[in-house]
């Protein structure tokens, strides 16, 4: 299939490199290496990351915060990850726009479609923070509505895995990889891929989503250029 345009969707997590909390320099600048390597064959790169490198919404529930302030905490700890993407991919050269689902500029300018796509149009790099600026709605529900608001040609989902297994292949040594899935197999199987929300949206709006590991460096571009590696949902 040929890209025109892409939704990448980063975890907060695998910023955290090797440590424990929080952002790791080196892999968030082995991410803007990829991500500007893709943009140098023309392509348009919308991006979400998530948050829970920092503070993650619903784990916050457990320890007594208020679901809607612990979701909250969460969307802003996405801005702060889309910041640090930004200052990497400034270093890069990459020009780039950081958007945000609630108010909050200076920080970022408030998201609507015609700004994100008038932007992508014009070769930035735009990452959408905040989430969806709603509570009870995860950053992957978040990167497939952008993605469908954008008109992405597919969704990229970078992770720390090589793609969608039978099982957790870091838990289960048997368990084996599916080059391609429907999203009813998904269902069927009860695979942890995204939550329903978002799988769902993506099915009804005919979005593909590639699954793929983005901590291997070069891999953004291989994929995007065809090679089979990662899963891609259908």
């Amino acid at each position: 299939m040929k890209y025109n345009r892409i939704l990448l969707k980063l975890s907060g997590e695998s910023l955290m490199g090797d440590q424990k909390y929080g952002i790791d320099a080196s892999r968030v600048e082995s991410y803007a290496r990829q991500i500007k390597e893709v943009t140098e064959t023309g392509i348009q790169v919308g991006i979400v990351i998530g948050g829970g490198n920092i503070f993650r919404g619903l784990s916050g529930t457990t320890k007594g915060f208020d679901r809607v302030k612990g979701d909250s905490m969460g969307m802003l700890a996405t801005v702060i990850n889309s910041l640090a993407l930004s200052s990497a991919l400034d270093n890069e050269n990459c020009k780039n726009k950081v958007l945000t689902a609630i108010r909050m500029e200076p920080i970022g300018e408030f998201y609507s479609k015609a700004k994100a796509v008038e932007y992508l149009e014009n070769g930035y790099v735009t990452i959408f923070s905040a989430g969806t600026g709603n509570p009870f709605f995860t950053t992957d529900t978040g990167s497939s509505l952008r993605a469908i608001e954008i008109e992405a040609d597919a969704m990229f989902k970078g992770t720390r895995v090589d793609g969608i297994y039978t099982a957790d292949p870091e838990k289960d040594p048997a368990a084996t990889k599916f080059d391609e899935i429907t999203y009813d197999e998904i269902y069927q199987k009860g695979l942890k891929v995204m939550d329903l929300t978002a799988t769902t949206m993506c099915k009804e709006n005919h979005l593909p989503i590639v699954v793929f590991n983005m901590d291997v460096e070069g891999n953004l571009k291989k994929i995007i250029k065809g090679e089979k590696i990662g899963t891609v949902v259908y």
